[in-house]
């Protein structure tokens, strides 16, 4: 742990020592910096990994990267102004964390899984400058929480991978389903799956994302 970063994390060094792709993981809400860390051993050893916890601890326990109110409408449930604020402490994170660790700041792969796949796509359609790859697992995306004039921002060199539980039981599929449109109208590259699961990441589900990724580091 760096105490020089904006948000608690943990790492899992490349076993390249200068230049590595840096993968950085965002677990959902009311979860841990340990819970995506799982993955790390099954991932590219040339991978520098970052597991970050989210900064509104829970009771009993726990994290959350914003507010959920789950007795609201649907669609006013997020609390979108500590979204926005954990999407740019992110931004914030990710500078900082290129210049600390040794890694290569132009091959940035995200992943986060629910609340933190949300904030993954508010951070790559808000910042693509920073990121490389998404990938973005049973979540959805917020048009409330990314920044202004997305139509004139440089997606190109941008490729996200996104897949859903088509029995999601937390965040409906049908939110995921509008992912590829968005993209697609702002000519983003990106591949959308689903897995007869809930809201989790099925085994294939993880193989699938691991090849994905594998080719694009």
């Amino acid at each position: 742990m760096n105490t020089s970063l904006p948000l608690y994390h943990i790492t899992r060094p490349s076993t390249l020592k200068e230049n590595a792709p840096l993968l950085i993981m965002f677990h959902g809400y009311g979860s841990d910096e340990n819970d995506l860390f799982s993955f790390a051993t099954e991932l590219p050893e040339e991978l520098f990994i970052i597991s970050v916890r989210a900064p509104y601890p829970m009771q009993p326990y726990g994290n959350a990267w914003y507010a959920i109110n789950f007795d609201a409408e649907k669609g006013k449930w997020s609390d979108n102004d500590q979204a926005i604020q954990s999407r740019d402490l992110i931004a914030s994170f990710i500078d900082k964390a290129v210049e600390t660790y040794p890694v290569d700041k132009n091959n940035v792969s995200i992943l986060g899984f629910s609340q933190g796949c949300i904030l993954s796509f508010a951070v790559a359609l808000t910042y693509p400058e920073k990121i490389k790859n998404v990938i973005g697992l049973s979540g959805y995306i917020n048009k409330d929480i990314l920044g202004d004039h997305l139509e004139t921002k440089d997606y190109s060199h941008l490729d996200i991978y996104t897949s859903h539980g088509s029995v999601d039981q937390v965040i409906p599929v049908e939110w995921a389903q509008q992912t590829s449109p968005f993209l697609n109208s702002l000519n983003i590259k990106h591949k959308y799956n689903e897995f007869p699961v809930g809201h989790g990441v099925a085994p294939q589900n993880f193989f699938e994302f691991k090849t994905w990724l594998t080719s694009r580091i």
